[in-house]
């Protein structure tokens, strides 16, 4: 259970008016063009399902398991994702799509394995962003929101595995950090 001090920091209606404006920008740049969405899981699920069925050009989608947080309040450092799960992108346009970008860690560490499969094009879209965590550098394309630096759930992000199914952006208190913790 979600506890009363919560913050919400970005309501569903937000989120959504949101996601659309970016559906109609990632459709106008890849008008004309066959596009591959290769969607980080688990993060980005919800976020992924609300802007495809929004993006009314032809595209297939592409799932990659990717871990970097272990269940922690913040980046291991160490980014989990298994290679064999990445598509034939030769010559293909790619976006990748993921839930939020902090430290890049993750980005940083995906780019440069699509980039060696030789893919036409590769832009990133991420629903949140904490720009004071990232590293110089590393960036998406299309953003949804940029976020203070403070854990997030909801939307499809997670604590140890709960509160995905939040409708919107919540910020998770020290005291259900600390509950969930003796868990």
């Amino acid at each position: 259970m979600i506890g009363q001090n919560e913050k919400i920091l970005i309501t569903q209606e937000a989120i959504q008016k949101r996601v659309e404006a970016l559906a109609t920008e990632i459709t106008q740049d890849y008008e004309g063009k066959e596009l591959t969405i290769l969607a980080l899981m688990k993060g980005s699920v919800v976020f992924l399902a609300d802007l495809l069925r929004l993006i009314p050009i032809p595209l297939r989608l592409e799932v990659l398991p990717v871990s970097s947080y272990h269940g922690g309040l913040e980046t291991s450092g160490v980014v989990t994702f298994a290679t064999h799960f990445l598509p034939d992108i030769l010559n293909h346009h790619v976006l990748l799509i993921d839930d939020i970008l902090d430290s890049g860690t993750t980005l940083k560490a995906i780019t440069t394995c699509i980039l060696e499969k030789k893919p036409a094009s590769l832009r990133s879209c991420v629903l949140l962003h904490k720009k004071i965590k990232t590293q110089p550098g590393i960036k998406a394309e299309y953003v949804g929101f940029e976020i203070p630096d403070a854990f997030v759930v909801g939307y499809g992000l997670d604590y140890q595995e709960y509160y995905r199914n939040l409708p919107e952006i919540r910020v998770l208190s020290a005291e259900t950090i600390a509950l969930r913790g003796q868990k």
